[in-house]
């Protein structure tokens, strides 16, 4: 290189209008000003670094005055009509007092004397306060054009005083094509991805771009190549960032962590690489879209991809993947040990629930409820047939296997109650039979009704989740039709006893209170033994009870109640609880038949009596 060398952004710097990229809308507002005659005294540039605010200053002086071309840019603040400051470090009140007198010298050559104040959001406000009247009042030979990247900082008295011009920022394709026309001036080859790279890179500036170009040809000479660049400019390529990508789609930790190994040691920011890949799985989301590929700044090579690595991702899962990344590139400036936070991302990406896997769940779910069967109980796996895609054939198999569940009884509905039983009952071997006969267990008889009820009945209230995991007749949480277990003689027998009414039950009900005053909590047994039967509806009992709080306890335990009844009776009964505000009755008040047909209940030699003699109580 030569000595006299002279970077990009001062060689390439813009002269006329037409060489101002991307800001046609100020540039033709101020050349038809310029043709009319209708040039104001005060404007202000504003916009974000590098996009040609104090460019279109000087070109504007330059056209106002009609300077000669061969005049530098840079050279036009050594001519005496065009005065450029930096306002950064000339925003004192002194310095304004210097300004308001220069203002008075009328130009030497030209019509305008032309003040271009850089950066003046800088002055002081007793600065801003000290110019406001001559920006106000100038003299008619006096053009001030100020450039600023924060006019919110600038006093509404000045804004209101200029004419204001906003300008945007340069779009990656207009950045790409005038990288283009300078390599192709310079003499440089360069392939299309490293142009993207270093236009986005430069994020909107036009003189980051060439000051970017400038360090890739000093590190790479006139050929540059991607994969030396991304080496020059401490960026991370696109290789890293479908990596990465690719590690959570297979669920793949240890590639993850391999890579992250990897980045830190070729020196990768990790600030820098979460910046990186929010940019990434933002396309990835707009790529699975497919129709506005448009908004996607890449190469149609890269395109592609994003198209082919977002099919094995779902929209709601790269939201996630977006929220969880965006979030991390928060938090990681307060952490204090970044890798670990990095890590600790990763695994989350890669262990994370997708989805369509929660999609074909609920589906299971709810075909198993179609088959009525209760999901609660069935314990549905899903076997993968790669870690991205899943068959829907295997679910619809794995549904189709599941049976109807057998008869669950009170100790696997209540698996606690069951436990507090065990602790006070003493062991009973298994195959002796019950004190009481149980009734019949044919296909007609009332059982299997009462059977159907119960199904119906566990259905809709819902069963307890773990009695799907030690059942003796499921595997893998898949119920199984039970082998048939040969009855003995003692069962054949107790089988044959059906129930004939609600007097069955009140026979018996003293050894159903026995039970409970051993089994249930003192409470329940209180208010058990002050319930009435009313009725008995084939395996449907149905009490009565005084307050909605013993009917709420009814409700809770009925399951626990149906248990023991079933030990005295042999058969299972429902309760049915229902609310009656009895009348107390003493002993006194009833009538002597009432009170002998009580004590007929309470002493049984007596009701034996009576049946076998007939007595009857004497009135005198």
């Amino acid at each position: 290189m030569a000595n006299n060398y002279r970077a990009l952004t001062r060689t390439y710097r813009p002269q006329t209008f037409e060489d101002v990229v991307s800001q046609e809308h100020v540039s033709s507002t101020l050349k038809n000003a310029i043709k009319q005659n209708r040039l104001s005294h005060a404007y202000m540039f504003c916009g974000p670094r590098g996009v040609g605010k104090t460019t279109m200053a000087r070109v504007l002086a330059r056209a106002i005055n009609n300077i000669d071309d061969a005049v530098d840019g840079e050279s036009l603040s050594q001519t005496l009509n065009v005065v450029e400051i930096d306002a950064a470090s000339n925003n004192k009140v002194e310095d304004v007092h210097h300004l308001r007198e220069i203002v008075r010298v009328p130009p030497q050559s030209g019509r305008y004397k032309i003040f271009i104040i850089d950066e003046v959001h800088m002055l002081s406000k007793q600065a801003f306060n000290a110019l406001l009247k001559t920006l106000e009042e100038p003299p008619p030979h006096a053009i001030f054009i100020f450039a600023t990247t924060e006019p919110h900082k600038v006093l509404p008295t000045i804004l209101s005083r200029v004419q204001r011009f906003d300008f945007k920022r340069i779009s990656v394709e207009e950045i790409i094509s005038r990288l283009r026309e300078i390599c192709e001036k310079e003499g440089i080859t360069i392939d299309e991805e490293s142009l993207h790279t270093i236009a986005r890179k430069a994020d909107g500036a036009l003189r980051d771009a060439l000051g970017l170009m400038d360090q890739a040809i000093a590190f790479c000479g006139l050929t540059i190549q991607y994969s030396e660049l991304t080496q020059a400019l401490n960026v991370v390529g696109n290789e890293e960032l479908f990596e990465f990508t690719k590690a959570v789609a297979n669920r793949d930790s240890k590639t993850g962590l391999l890579l992250i190994d990897r980045l830190l040691k070729e020196g990768i920011d990790i600030q820098e690489f979460l910046v990186s890949l929010t940019l990434h799985i933002r396309n990835l989301y707009i790529a699975l879209q497919g129709d506005n590929m448009y908004l996607v700044e890449a190469t149609e090579e890269t395109k592609q991809r994003y198209k082919d690595v977002s099919r094995h991702f779902s929209e709601d899962d790269l939201m996630r993947i977006l929220h969880l990344v965006s979030e991390a590139q928060l938090n990681m400036r307060n952490v204090e040990q970044p890798r670990v936070y990095f890590e600790i991302l990763m695994l989350k990406l890669v262990h994370m629930s997708r989805v369509k896997q929660l999609g074909e769940l609920l589906s299971v779910m709810e075909d198993l409820k179609k088959k009525g069967i209760d999901p609660a109980g069935v314990s549905v796996t899903f076997q993968e047939r790669t870690p991205i895609e899943r068959s829907s054939s295997q679910v619809k198999t794995e549904i189709n296997s599941v049976e109807e569940p057998h008869e669950v009884t009170a100790a696997e509905q209540n698996p606690v109650s069951n436990i507090e039983e065990k602790k006070v009952q003493p062991e009973e071997s298994q195959d002796s039979p019950p004190a009481e006969a149980p009734i019949n267990r044919d296909a007609a008889n009332p059982v299997d009704e009462a059977t159907e009820e119960d199904d119906l009945s566990d259905l809709l209230m819902g069963k307890p989740f773990l009695r799907s995991i030690n059942h003796p007749h499921r595997a893998n949480g898949i119920a199984k039709t039970p082998e048939p277990v040969p009855q003995n003689p003692a069962e054949v027998e107790r089988s044959t006893v059906k129930l004939n009414g609600i007097e069955d039950i009140e026979e018996k009900w003293d050894r159903f209170l026995d039970l409970a005053h051993t089994q249930l909590s003192q409470t329940l047994y209180i208010i058990i033994k002050d319930v009435r039967l009313k009725d008995l509806k084939g395996t449907e009992l149905i009490i009565s009870v005084n307050s909605p709080f013993a009917v709420t306890a009814v409700e809770e335990h009925k399951m626990q109640l149906a248990s023991l009844m079933k030990e005295v009776v042999g058969v299972h009964i429902r309760f049915t609880c229902i609310c009656e505000r009895q009348k107390i009755q003493t002993e006194e008040s009833l009538s002597p038949y009432d009170r002998f047909k009580q004590l007929q209940k309470k002493d049984a030699h007596l009701k034996t009596i009576v049946e076998l003699f007939g007595a009857e109580l004497e009135y005198s």
